[in-house]
This record gives C-alpha cells, structure tokens and sequence, in this order.
C-alpha cells in the first residue's frame, strides 16, 4: 500500500485587531481560530485556508512548520 503524502501545516497568528475592520473580515478571523492578539492556530494548508489567509492578510503572520 502506498504511503499517502503528509500535508504540510501553517502556524497563522493574528497580530492586529480586530475592531476597526469589516464584519466580513471578523468573521474569517473567527473561522480561523482566532480570538485575540496574538493568539494562534496550526491548520493543515490546503486551498480553502489559503484563501481565508489571503483575505485578512494585513492582520496576520503566518509561517510555515
């Protein structure tokens, strides 16, 4: 049987908050994990967390593991 491929994971912390941005961009925070400055989350990086990270961006660090 063949070995499947690990996907790779991201540490995504959030580094600004959250009060003057849009509701929209609130809520993909939220759907991150995240909660408060300098909180973080590890997510396994696949095409939907990609583009989560790509729309709040200016309010996160996020690095490879």
């Amino acid at each position: 049987m063949a070995k499947k491929k690990e996907a790779s994971k991201i540490k995504v912390t959030l580094v600004k908050s959250t009060i003057a941005i849009l509701p929209q961009h609130k809520k993909v925070v939220e759907a991150l994990g995240l909660k408060k400055v300098n909180s973080f989350r590890i997510h396994e990086e696949n095409p939907c967390i990609l583009g989560m990270i790509d729309k709040v961006k200016y309010l996160l660090k996020v690095e490879k593991i």
